[in-house]
């Protein structure tokens, strides 16, 4: 004769109670990447003359960053504007100048190579840097580790929760994530802002001697929170 398999409901009776417990990870990792925003700037007294200059200072802080080759990841162009500055004159306007504006965006893996971009980008002219921010891949490991973790931790608590029953668990009836989307990289509130000098004409653009800035990486938190439901077996109470 074989023993009847456990049918009890998965709200649990007497002789299967449920028990219900929630498992929780917080860990931290060293950042993976750095993403770093560069805003180059260009101002003439017509709009030819801007644009020109314009593209002339974005195609220089492209050739530099493509220089670093594989440790640049990824080197996007998020935005691009051109536009007057106006004037009272009179009882109308005119165009004191016109100003423009390229953003950029570089994301690097090699964070001794960040700190010599960060300050050769910085001495560019009317060139602003911002960042680093410090960030792990979507497809990271870490990921996958930490909610591990979250779920050895409802297990070892649910155990905790029987054996204090005197009693053990009997079977797993559930297993939730509601907090999924918080295993996501935490942006770093650690922000830098550099603003590049101007420089005359006649001097060069770029500083090819410019101290490389030593950056510390900020390590990440990642968190990860589950719900587990169990069955327990009969308690001795």
């Amino acid at each position: 004769m074989t023993d009847e398999p456990n049918t009890a409901a998965p709200y649990g009776t007497p002789d299967a109670p449920r028990l219900a417990v929630q498992g929780e990870a917080r860990l931290e990792f060293d950042p993976e990447i750095a993403t770093i925003g560069i805003t180059v700037s260009a101002r003439g007294t017509d709009r030819r003359t801007a644009l020109e200059d314009l593209t002339r200072r974005n195609t220089l802080v492209l050739d530099l960053i493509k220089t670093y080759g594989e440790v640049v990841e990824k080197l996007e162009t998020g935005s691009f504007s051109i536009g007057p500055e106006l004037t009272k004159h009179g009882r109308g306007e005119r165009v004191r100048a016109y100003h423009g504006h390229v953003y950029v965006t570089a994301v690097l893996t090699d964070f001794t190579a960040l700190g010599e971009l960060t300050t050769r980008v910085a001495d560019l002219e009317l060139t602003r840097i911002d960042g680093p921010w410090w960030s792990l891949r979507l497809e990271s490991p870490a990921y996958g580790e930490v909610r591990r973790q979250a779920v050895k931790e409802a297990v070892k608590r649910a155990r905790e929760y029987a054996d204090a029953l005197g009693t053990d668990l009997a079977a797993l009836v559930e297993l939730a994530d509601p907090g999924a989307e918080e295993a996501h990289p935490v942006h770093a509130d650690f922000k830098m802002g550099f603003a590049g000098r101007s420089r005359s004409a006649a001097g060069p653009e770029m500083a090819e001697d410019a101290p490389s800035l030593d950056l510390e990486p900020q390590r990440q938190a990642v968190h990860a929170l589950v719900n587990a439901r169990f069955i327990m077996n009969r308690p001795q109470l």
